[in-house]
């Protein structure tokens, strides 16, 4: 399921949220990566999945965008952080004066420093401002999280794709090399008089007809291969393409749905993001409503004149308007009366964003109990099918070794070679999807429940009002 949320930009908010002023610490992100990996024997070259999942957390493209995005994030908090900070400037304006007034001639150079600083004292927008900083941090984190995920569980069904497509062409060429030799042997029986041409003619039939499936077998690995690949940020112009290393393998699970659903609303990525655009609109609503509320802010101007004697533009008298060093403290208080946020609309669209992203989290989490029931349920059929299959595979392997042996007297027609070699190949080639269809069932139950990845932040103390 693809959620959809709504999220408001800077622009939308800027008359409730000044600019930033004051840089904060961004927050620290460590990457666990957790997962359950169905037992492996590897050789000594290639690729194992553990180094496809260390490679693709370093190297995809999408991860590496996110990273940048988390660091990008503190700026963006400072823009909701910033209506809480002083505003201070400083001007030092210098020049000359000269001229004859009242009895006093000559030039005198002069300089003016002036101060001010604002600070807001009361403004309805702040609490919200703070609290939509952080969240901003939080979703940039979960975004990464989102990220890493999707490519980890991207590159790990396209690791189990090219072990399956290779496994399956490698059953194909042993069945072909086996047809090959029913050929030869025919071709023998043909020209020693002891078989007709349509016995050597339908062997080299059932030869033919195995070729294509094994090329499509072999390009389904290269594609395969080329997925892995751009998971795992390796460019096919540049290097050779992953060679995966194991063999698929079976090991039965047991499954608690009734537990695990409701672990995974705990620790799936994808729904703290959701709770987070949730509280993020939220505050978005707050901060555009507070604009509507009275604010009050405190100024502090000060000017220093260093040198003594200098006149204000406008005096007319030497005794009267000197410039000289003071400080003046005032405070403002504004209040707008006309438009309450609902004429304009503001406040409306950021309720509506609000509504509709709370729908969307609503919808992900009802879908979870679902979603790990269907994996639940493909898991067991896929055991029960795997389980049938293999007992059939194994009496077909040893009908079809039967078959060949008396094939070669004759005592056996090629029909019935040919109907045992493709009743085996067929049963061989179902046990092998039939283990890939179980692997991949066991990593979409993986991500469902959230296992293949945790997160840790560090912005601000455990139990704070942010984290609820």
């Amino acid at each position: 399921m693809r959620a959809r949320f709504v999220t408001h930009s800077v622009g939308d908010i800027s008359a409730a949220v000044p600019t930033g002023k004051r840089l904060q610490p961004a927050a620290s992100v460590h990457i666990f990566v957790l997962i359950l990996i169905a037992p492996f024997a590897y050789p000594a070259s290639g690729v194992t999945l553990q180094d496809v999942l260390r490679t693709t957390l370093e190297r995809n493209p999408a991860i590496l965008e996110a990273k940048a995005a988390l660091e990008q994030a503190a700026g963006q908090r400072l823009v909701f952080r910033s209506i809480v900070w002083p505003d201070f400037d400083v001007a030092v304006p210098a020049g000359v004066q000269y001229g004859h007034r009242a009895g006093e001639s000559g030039v005198k150079g002069f300089a003016v420093g002036r101060g001010n600083l604002e600070q807001t004292l009361f403004n309805m927008a702040v609490p919200p401002s703070l609290r939509r900083g952080d969240i901003e941090v939080l979703i940039a984190q979960q975004q990464l999280n989102v990220a890493v995920v999707e490519q980890l569980h991207a590159a790990r069904l396209a690791f189990y794709a090219a072990l399956y497509n290779r496994s399956l062409e490698s059953i194909r060429d042993e069945q072909l090399q086996k047809l090959e030799e029913n050929v030869a042997t025919q071709k023998n029986r043909f020209e020693a008089g002891l078989a007709d041409r349509s016995a050597f003619t339908s062997a080299t039939i059932q030869a033919d007809e195995l070729v294509p499936q094994m090329e499509t077998a072999q390009r389904a690995c290269r594609e395969a291969q080329l997925n892995l690949a751009q998971a795992m940020g390796i460019d096919p112009a540049k290097s050779s393409l992953p060679e995966p290393d194991g063999e698929l393998g079976f090991a039965p699970i047991e499954l608690d749905v009734g537990a695990e659903t409701a672990a995974a609303l705990q620790r799936r990525v994808d729904l703290k993001l959701a709770r987070l655009f949730v509280r993020a609109a939220n505050e978005d609503q707050r901060i555009i409503a507070a604009d509507y509320y009275p604010r009050i802010a405190g100024s502090i101007h000060g000017e220093w004149v260093p040198v003594s004697g200098i006149h204000r533009q406008e005096s007319t008298s030497k005794t009267q308007d000197f410039i000289g060093s003071e400080v003046r403290e005032k405070a403002a208080y504004t209040w707008r009366v006309i438009d309450n946020g609902k004429v304009g609309g503001a406040v409306l669209r950021a309720r509506a964003a609000r509504e509709e992203n709370e729908l969307t989290c609503r919808k992900l989490e009802s879908n979870v109990s679902r979603e790990l029931s269907r994996i639940a349920n493909d898991v067991q059929a896929v055991a029960a099918r795997e389980k049938s299959i293999a007992s059939a595979s194994a009496a077909a392997e040893e009908s079809a070794r039967t078959v060949r042996e008396n094939v070669a007297t004759g005592l056996i027609s090629p029909l019935e070679y040919r109907v045992s070699q493709t009743a085996f190949l067929k049963t061989k080639s179902g046990l092998l999807e039939a283990v890939y269809q179980h692997n991949v069932a066991v990593a979409e139950w993986d991500r469902a429940t959230g296992r293949y990845f945790q997160f840790s932040y560090e912005t601000r103390r455990p139990g704070s009002e942010a984290d609820k």
